[in-house]
C-alpha cells in the first residue's frame, strides 16, 4: 500500500508513519513545519517529507491519504482531494485497521500520566520477553522510539482523548478497541474541542462501551469522574488502584523503594529512581495491566529498577557552575504542581525556579488561569513566558507576590532566570512545546557567569 500522510511531523501521526513503513508500506508526507527532530526521524527511515500542503501532491496518487487531526477544511491539500473524490481515512482508523488488529491492546488514557505509565507498561513486557508493539506520545529512554511494530502478539497505545480529525469528532482512542485499558485519571483539558469535564466523561464513556467483557479495566478508584464514567455502564471487570482493596502502594523510602499491594496482600517491592506519588500511581496501573497480558508481578517490579522514564519528563537538561535545569512537558495546572512536588521530594531545601511557557490551547484560552498561580506556589521563583496570549498572565500570578514574573521576550527571560540563579538551584522549565529552545539558551548564559 502507498500512503500519504498529511501533518506527518506530529508525535502521533509521526509514529503511524514509523509503523507504516516497518509494515512495508510506501510512506510519503507532508506538513506545514517539516523540522528536526521528527524530519530526521523520518528521514532516516527513508519517509520522503514535503513542506506544506500544496494541491499538486494528489499527483503522487497513494492508495489512501492519512489525514491528522490538524488538518481542517480550506487546507489546500485536503480541498483537492476532496474536490476529486478521493480515498482518505484518519489516522487513528488506519492504525487500528491496519496494525491493532488482530493483537492484544493495551491502551492507556486519562489527562495525565498517559505517555509514562504507556512507557513502563511496554518496558515490562519488553523485559518479560514479549517484544511488543508501541506508539507513545513521547520518546521512552529504554527504545529512544515513539513507535515500534514489535514481533509479539501484544501492541500498547497511548490512548488520547483528543478528537480523531475534522471528519471524525469522537476520541481518537474510540477506535482502538483494547482488550486491557488504563484511566489514569480525568479532568477538564482540551477546552478548544471540550465544553466542560461531562462532554469528557461521555467520550470515556464511550471508550469503556468497546470493551470486551473478557478484557480489563484498570482505573484509578480516587477520581470521581472515572467513578461517574463506570456509573453509566460498564460490561467489563475492573481493578482499582489507589482505593482501598484494590492496587495500593506504600510509601517510597529514601533509596526509592515501596511495596506493591492488591487487596491487601503484598505482590513485591519497586526499587527505582523515579520520583513523586503520581509515578508510583502510574506503576501500579501499569504492573495490573502487565499482569493482566501475563506478566508476573515480581518481573513488572523487576523492569522498573531499569526503566529511563521519558524524554522531556523531569529531564535533567545540565547543571552548569552548580546550576540544574530540567525540562517538562507539564502545561496543565494538576500536573505543574505534581512535578514540582516530585521534584521537591528529591531537592528538599534547595530553591526551585519554576518557568512555565502556557502554551496549551486550554491555557492559550484562559480558562485554567485562576488555578496557575496555586499550582506554581511550591517554586521559591516562578518566571512566565507571557507573548501571544489573551488574558493578563501577571494578573493571574499575582497572588504569588514579587516571586513571579512574567516576560513576553524569550532572550530578557533567559538574562533573568540568568541572573537569578545561583549554585544549589533547579531550573524547571515546562512546556508542551520547543519554547524558543530556551533549555540551551539558558544553559548557554549560565556558562558566561
Amino acid at each position: 500500500m502507498r500512503i500519504h500522510i498529511l501533518g506527518i511531523c506530529g508525535t502521533f501521526m509521526g509514529g503511524i508513519a514509523a509503523l507504516a513503513k516497518a509494515a512495508g508500506h510506501a510512506v510519503t508526507g507532508c506538513d506545514a513545519n517539516v523540522y528536526p527532530p521528527m524530519s530526521a526521524q523520518l528521514e532516516a527511515q527513508g519517509i520522503r517529507l514535503i513542506e506544506g500542503y500544496g494541491a499538486d501532491q494528489v499527483s503522487l496518487k497513494p492508495d489512501v491519504f492519512v489525514i491528522g487531526n490538524v488538518i481542517s477544511r480550506g487546507n489546500a491539500l485536503m480541498e483537492e482531494i476532496l474536490n476529486h473524490g478521493l480515498p482518505y481515512i484518519s489516522g487513528p482508523q488506519w492504525l487500528a485497521e491496519n496494525v491493532l488488529r488482530g493483537r492484544q491492546v493495551l491502551a492507556v488514557a486519562g489527562t495525565h500520566g498517559k505517555t509514562t505509565t504507556a512507557a513502563m507498561l511496554v518496558w515490562m513486557l519488553e523485559h518479560a520477553g514479549l517484544k511488543p508493539g508501541f506508539l507513545i506520545g513521547g520518546v521512552p529512554q529504554n527504545f529512544d522510539v515513539s513507535a515500534r511494530l514489535g514481533d509479539g502478539f501484544c501492541f500498547v497505545v497511548e490512548a488520547d482523548e483528543y478528537d480523531t480529525a475534522f471528519f471524525d469528532k469522537r476520541s481518537k482512542f474510540v477506535h482502538y478497541s483494547p482488550h486491557t485499558a488504563i484511566l489514569n485519571n480525568l479532568e477538564f483539558d482540551h477546552a478548544d474541542i471540550f465544553a466542560d469535564v461531562a462532554a469528557i466523561e461521555t467520550q470515556f464513556h464511550h471508550l469503556v462501551r468497546t470493551i470486551p467483557s473478557n478484557g480489563l479495566i484498570v482505573a484509578n478508584g480516587a477520581d470521581e469522574a472515572l467513578r461517574r464514567v463506570l456509573a453509566r455502564g460498564c460490561w467489563t471487570p475492573v481493578e482499582y488502584f489507589a482505593a482501598a482493596g484494590g492496587w495500593q502502594a506504600g510509601a517510597q523510602s529514601y533509596d526509592g523503594r515501596f511495596e506493591v499491594s492488591f487487596d491487601g496482600k503484598p505482590q513485591g517491592e519497586v526499587k527505582w529512581e523515579l520520583l513523586g506519588v503520581c509515578n508510583q500511581l502510574n506503576a501500579l496501573a501499569a504492573i495490573a495491566a502487565a499482569r493482566h497480558a501475563g506478566v508476573a508481578v515480581v518481573k513488572s517490579a523487576a523492569a522498573l529498577a531499569t526503566f529511563k522514564s521519558v524524554k522531556r519528563r523531569l529531564e535533567l537538561r545540565g547543571t552548569v557552575n552548580g546550576v540544574a535545569v530540567y525540562d517538562d512537558f507539564a502545561h496543565h495546572p494538576t500536573a505543574i504542581r505534581a512535578t514540582i512536588a516530585a521534584l521537591r521530594g528529591k531537592v528538599n531545601e534547595s530553591r526551585i525556579l519554576a518557568v512555565l511557557e502556557p502554551r496549551s490551547n486550554t491555557m492559550k484560552l484562559g480558562v485554567m488561569k485562576n488555578e496557575l498561580a496555586a499550582s506554581l506556589a511550591g517554586a521559591e521563583q516562578v518566571f512566565c513566558y507571557g507573548a501571544g496570549l489573551g488574558w493578563d498572565v501577571a494578573a493571574a500570578l499575582a497572588p504569588l507576590g514579587a516571586k513571579a514574573q512574567v516576560h513576553d521576550d524569550i532572550a530578557r527571560l533567559v538574562a533573568t532566570i540568568g541572573d537569578a540563579a545561583k549554585s544549589g538551584d533547579h531550573v524547571l522549565i515546562m512546556s508542551n512545546g520547543g519554547f524558543g529552545g530556551i533549555h540551551d539558551k539558558l544553559l548557554a548564559r549560565l556558562r558566561q557567569v
